[in-house]
């Protein structure tokens, strides 16, 4: 049977159970997801060559690490060639794009040293989220960025936080999509700390001095993430969950981003969706894997990527939530890296959109236990694989059992010939 064969033959499946799979996918296209540039080059950046700080680390040395903006640019595209359904992209500010023998330090970037970023979203019609880089920079001094009580240090990263405010809104004009501005800081203490309030006190107060900058919500959507740890910063952390979530439910124009490896090993970002979405009218989502600790392994089609996706789909959010990938493996081929995890998500999303919450949700109204725990289980053995493979011929990207090849002939051609 061809694909199409089997698409059709399974869709009869879901169709017994209510679904229109033709109208789920047609959704499915339509889902932007952003994808993080900085997979490509193990988060180094353009704008510095020394190490990484504020809590992160990238562990490997996988041949094809992309050098350069054309690299990097060069990369993506492959990566986004193998992937069905819509993308966006995820940019950090140490991503600028100097010419001409031109540097700025990251209190003076302007929009122009992003217009090339501009130009490849509108290329390949995407909009462009923005992240300020609160790390890897001299001024992250004794790794305090905006919660230091040094006060020259704060007045550099509020001035780096505001010029990343005007480059977002430069992107939303450039894309005519908005851009998610999200807020993340590695600040913390290594060992237990004899002050936990005045480092939050002054984190407060940085971010309110951010978004005095003028900017409109409509184009741009600030938010702020949490962490619970780092290394070197084991013991605590300013901007924790509390932290971040009490300051987006006060200040207007703020939202939550929750990172599913921000949190305790034992808290589940999935649980937490529905919650804040009874309170906020939009929040933001950065995907990852986290193995013991928040490792930002790549995403594959676990049970929290798929609890993730059920709630947005069965909360009927797709429009309410902002979702991104953000990992960072350099121990096996990064293109391959990026396809396996922004197919993972889909896959996710798609199994969501190809369930039959309005049945279960009655099941559960009622107290019929017991036939949920059935129908759940049976869920499980439904043939999805067929239409998802049906969704990547109709998208023209690689099947399953051929990403590796396309992926292992772009690694002989370019990567293996960059000599790094």
């Amino acid at each position: 049977m061809t694909v199409k064969e089997r698409y059709l033959e399974s869709k009869k499946v879901f169709e017994e159970l209510g679904i229109d799979v033709d109208k789920a996918i047609e959704k499915l296209e339509r889902v932007p997801v952003s994808l993080h540039c900085w997979q490509g080059d193990d988060v180094t950046g353009f704008d510095q060559d020394g190490p990484l700080t504020g809590g992160i680390q990238t562990t490997g040395n996988y041949p094809g690490k992309a050098r350069t903006p054309e690299e990097l640019m060069q990369d993506m595209e492959k990566a986004m060639s193998l992937c069905p359904g819509k993308k966006k992209l995820n940019l950090h500010a140490s991503y600028a794009v100097f010419e001409n023998g031109e540097f700025v330090d990251r209190d003076k970037i302007e929009p122009k040293h992003f217009k090339k970023w501009a130009e490849f979203a509108r290329k390949h019609n995407m909009g462009v989220d923005f992240n300020p880089t609160f790390f890897s920079h001299p001024m992250a001094k004794e790794g305090l960025t905006l919660s230091s009580p040094d006060p020259e240090v704060r007045k550099f990263w509020i001035n780096h936080g505001k010029a990343c405010i005007r480059i977002s809104e430069f992107f939303a004009k450039e894309t005519g999509i908005p851009c998610v501005m999200n807020i993340w800081i590695g600040d913390g203490y290594k060992d237990v700390p004899a002050d936990r309030m005045g480092p939050r006190i002054r984190y407060k107060e940085s971010i309110e001095e951010i978004l005095k900058e003028p900017f409109d919500p409509e184009l741009v959507k600030v938010t702020v993430e949490s962490k619970v740890f780092g290394i070197g910063v084991e013991s605590y952390t300013a901007g924790s969950a509390e932290f971040t979530l009490m300051f987006a439910a006060t200040h207007k124009g703020c939202l939550p981003l929750m990172d599913n490896g921000h949190y305790h090993p034992t808290e589940v970002v999935s649980d937490k969706i529905p919650a804040l979405l009874v309170y906020f009218p939009e929040i933001a989502l950065h995907i990852t894997r986290g193995v013991r600790w928040d490792s930002d392994h790549v995403v594959i089609l676990d049970d929290e990527t798929k609890e993730i996706a059920k709630e947005i789909v069965r909360c009927d959010a797709l429009d309410r939530v902002y979702i991104a990938l953000d990992f960072f493996d350099a121990s096996i081929n990064r293109i391959s890296a990026w396809a396996v995890g922004l197919r993972s998500l889909e896959k996710a999303l798609l199994m969501a959109m190809l369930t039959p919450w309005s049945k279960l949700k009655t099941l559960q109204d009622e107290n019929r236990f017991t036939e949920l725990m059935s129908t759940n289980e049976a869920m499980k053995m439904l043939p999805f694989g067929d239409i998802w493979n049906y969704y990547c011929e109709k998208n023209g990207v690689a099947a399953d059992l051929e990403l590796f090849g396309e992926v292992d002939k772009y690694e002989k051609e370019v990567l293996l010939k960059r000599g790094n």
